[in-house]
């Protein structure tokens, strides 16, 4: 038997697209298009299906185009890129919801995919009625859904309302109780499409810890989100589609980075031309890099790597009196900032270097963005600088039992995590 569980073979998928209507001038040209509307209406619904053989028709889009890769049995494999990048309909083409236009998909063993939870639901049948009613959908069968039924019931947290219409309960409630069912299948193959975007953060902890008992028990995973930590904690190896190709397949820690940077070369250095430097006749910015301990630049880094924020700036001016500030921030607010103690003179015009360092178990995982201030405060306050969003570097957490969380594996919450010593003592 092969050791592959899915092989993805040059997959391309194609759709037509709507065209602008056109705009009649005259009333006799609308009248003479209005009685041709008939004929031009049934040749467009059959040019739906039929696609010219050179593939350069103007309302013809390919979602995606000559996609390859393997994934072997038992691996976690992280699908990224962004909206309209052709994850949801790679998904679909290989749960074989819809055909490929070319190339083919091979896959040894069940498949089930979580692309769209709550399909399958009744809104008239009870929470109950409705948890027979998808897993059947799903593919379960009525004896596996009754082993689990206590299991899905307890983890979607419905238990009080569980004989109430579905037509009755919250939307939150209903992608729970959804999902707690999608969650137990147990296929040699599973395919899931950003099912951490459901319900409430305590929810969300819950579908991550589920995605990560399926992804240790030897189950195929292909998992698609816009979570970068959830991503590199599930998936050792992820691919990135752009355009509906595949221009990126490796380590994910690699491939994260690669994304976040927007495809340059690092996202954690930026260097500025002096025409377009922010700044002031008196001091712009040269540069800003993020950095670890031995100087390797740091787009995607540890919870427990020290790294140093070096910010480069050019005096115009003698005797100027500086000091340098940076913001760290991260889910849309600051999470800490940072200034230099003391203010100092730059006696000399020319190039300067100022840099702080952030110690280690310091951040939580997460997404971040840093901004720099240059300005003086002795008597009356002077900006030179301020500018937010300079640079982007992504904190994971290795879950090898170092940092922070010791051996705790669910996710944590706030937007830093200090290694704090704890003692125990009997009273």
């Amino acid at each position: 038997m092969s050791d592959f569980a899915i092989r993805v073979e040059g997959i391309g998928k194609r759709y037509r697209i709507g065209l602008e209507e056109v705009q009649h001038e005259t009333f006799g040209a609308a009248v003479g298009g209005w009685l041709r509307s008939p004929v031009s209406n049934f040749r467009r619904l059959r040019s739906l299906s039929s696609f010219s053989s050179n593939g350069d028709e103007s309302d013809v889009i390919w979602a995606l185009r000559d996609v390859s890769f393997n994934v072997n049995e038992g691996e976690a494999v992280g699908l990224i890129g962004r909206n309209g990048a052709g994850k949801s309909t790679l998904l679909k083409v290989l749960s074989r919801i819809t055909p490929p236009s070319e190339g083919q998909v091979i896959l040894n063993g069940r498949a089930a995919s979580l692309l769209e939870v709550g399909t399958g639901f009744h809104p008239d049948l009870t929470g109950r009625e409705n948890i027979y009613l998808n897993g059947s959908v799903l593919g379960m069968r009525r004896s596996e859904i009754a082993r689990k039924y206590d299991e899905i019931v307890e983890f979607s947290g419905v238990e009080k309302f569980i004989d109430t219409p579905v037509k009755r309960y919250s939307s939150g409630m209903r992608v729970r109780l959804a999902f707690s069912v999608a969650a137990h299948l147990e296929p040699e193959v599973l395919l899931v499409d950003e099912v951490l975007a459901v319900g409430d953060a305590e929810f969300q902890r819950k579908c991550l810890g589920k995605m990560q008992d399926v992804a240790g028990h030897g189950r195929t995973v292909i998992f698609v989100s816009h979570n970068m930590p959830a991503i590199t904690r599930l998936c050792p190896r992820s691919v990135l589609l752009e355009n509906g190709r595949l221009v990126k397949d490796g380590p994910s820690e690699q491939i994260v980075a690669y994304y976040l940077s927007g495809g340059a070369q690092n996202a954690a250095v930026k260097v500025w031309e002096e025409a377009e430097a922010p700044g002031t006749a008196e001091i712009k910015l040269t540069s800003l890099s993020l950095v670890r301990e031995n100087g390797q630049m740091a787009s995607v880094v540890s919870v427990e790597d020290e790294l140093h924020l070096r910010i480069g700036y050019r005096s115009y001016d003698t005797d100027l009196p500086l000091r340098c500030a940076a913001r760290f921030y991260t889910q849309g607010a600051c999470a800490f900032a940072s200034v230099e103690p003391r203010e100092t003179i730059r006696s000399k015009t020319g190039d300067y270097y100022s840099t702080v360092t952030i110690p280690p178990n310091l951040l939580s995982e997460g997404e971040y963005t840093v901004g720099v201030s240059l300005f003086a405060s002795r008597g009356r306050k002077t900006h030179y600088v301020r500018e937010d969003d300079l640079i982007a570097f992504q904190v994971m957490d290795p879950i090898n039992g170092t940092s922070a969380r010791g051996d705790y594996t669910e996710p944590f919450v706030g937007v830093m995590r200090p290694m704090l010593q704890w003692d125990i003592e009997r009273a």
